[in-house]
């Protein structure tokens, strides 16, 4: 069988994900939460954290299903259908490959909370408006025996609700990973209106006391810990917006099929037969990558970049000619509030910044590649 083909286990493994979501978190059920003004739904992470999603990649003896990276892209693309909010990636995907680098009772604690979904974290990473973890400027100052941590993070995806952050901070050597609770004295979360209406905050810390015990992995080597959990989450991402791509194609087939001018479906006309050709031709190139991602995370995680950002390239890609082309040929109505095109539009839109845009990946790629 070839290695881009799900296997049997991961086509039931979407099945039954899609028959879950379709009934749990409709698009219809989106629209309700930003229509509330809410961000998460707790109940449904729960029911997530019940079916074995949430410790997609926990190891099972901390409580896991260890299904492996694969599995969680497949579970991602799902989710991105109907564009389901919930600290999936943040927790799931990153935070659980973080802490599955370091091998302690503590990490595997935490492991066992997230996959009882118990524990939600988000990754306090950037400071910029561009994905640069390496450029990290915020201080953590030694003090004693441990640190204080002074500075601001920007677009911390899931910020203004998770028990836990991951912060990368500089410390005298190098970048060092601290595992801290949300609340803890001198943090202040300023929860951010994003255009898709998802959980983003911009992160204040002043003087926050950090002890040794929260170092994840060793002081002034982030990276090693950090670097996995980012692909993990780079390649889930791009999972997510492969399902974004196919749920607005769905949706613009649909309309084609029964939106008519002239008497005659639109669907009929061949201008727009070619647009929707071209369309599903590349999607399912995107799934390929993807597909190509999981494995070389799940069989040879040391030599996985290059399959990463080659996904989240061709997945924003992909992405953003689906949701192009989706409103266009939904013609006036794909631009109002009142249809759901807008929403996928939305995310593809935030989907294509998070973790690194186009140019951050494509030049990975031209990188790795040689030139």
């Amino acid at each position: 069988m070839s290695k881009l083909v799900l296997t049997e286990e991961e086509s039931m493994l979407a099945d039954m994900a899609r028959g879950f979501l379709d009934g749990a978190a409709p698009v219809s059920a989106f629209r309700k939460m930003r229509d509330e003004g809410r961000t998460h739904d707790a109940k449904l992470w729960k029911q997530m954290a019940e079916m074995g999603w949430a410790g997609v990649l926990v190891p099972e003896d901390a409580g896991g299903s260890d299904m492996g990276f694969a599995a969680a892209n497949v579970i991602a693309r799902e989710m991105g259908k109907t564009l389901v909010v919930s600290p999936f990636l943040s927790t799931a995907v990153m935070a659980a490959t973080a802490l599955r680098q370091v091998s302690d009772a503590r990490a595997s604690d935490a492991l066992a909370k997230i996959a009882s979904g118990d524990v939600t974290y988000a990754l306090a990473i950037d400071e910029g408006i561009k994905h640069d973890p390496e450029a990290t400027m915020m201080e953590a100052r030694a003090d004693g025996n441990g640190f204080r941590l002074t500075g601001k993070k920007t677009f911390v995806v899931d910020g203004a609700m998770a028990d836990r952050l991951l912060v990368l901070a500089r410390t005298a050597d190098g970048l060092t990973l601290f595992d801290i609770p949300s609340d803890r004295a001198g943090i202040t979360r300023d929860k951010s209106n994003m255009i898709d209406a998802r959980d983003a905050a911009k992160i204040d810390f002043e003087n926050v006391e950090a002890t040794g015990e929260d170092v994840l992995g060793q002081v002034h080597s982030a990276m090693t810990v950090l670097r996995p959990a980012l692909q993990a989450g780079q390649a889930a991402l791009a999972a997510e917006m492969a399902g974004l791509s196919a749920g607005a194609f769905e949706m613009t087939v649909g309309y084609l099929k029964e939106r008519k001018q002239f008497g005659t479906e639109i669907g009929r006309f061949q201008a727009l037969q070619h647009r929707a050709a071209h369309l599903w031709c590349e999607t399912e190139v995107t799934a390929s990558a993807i597909l190509n991602a999981g494995r070389m995370l799940d069989d040879d995680p040391q030599n996985a970049e290059l399959a990463v950002s080659l996904a989240k390239a061709k997945a924003t890609s992909t992405a953003t000619l689906a949701v192009q082309e989706g409103v266009q040929m939904h013609g006036g109505i794909g631009m109002t509030d009142a249809y759901d095109m807008g929403f996928y539009m939305k995310r593809a839109r935030v989907s294509s910044e998070w973790l690194g845009d186009y140019s951050y990946h494509a030049e990975r790629v031209a990188a790795l590649r040689g030139f």
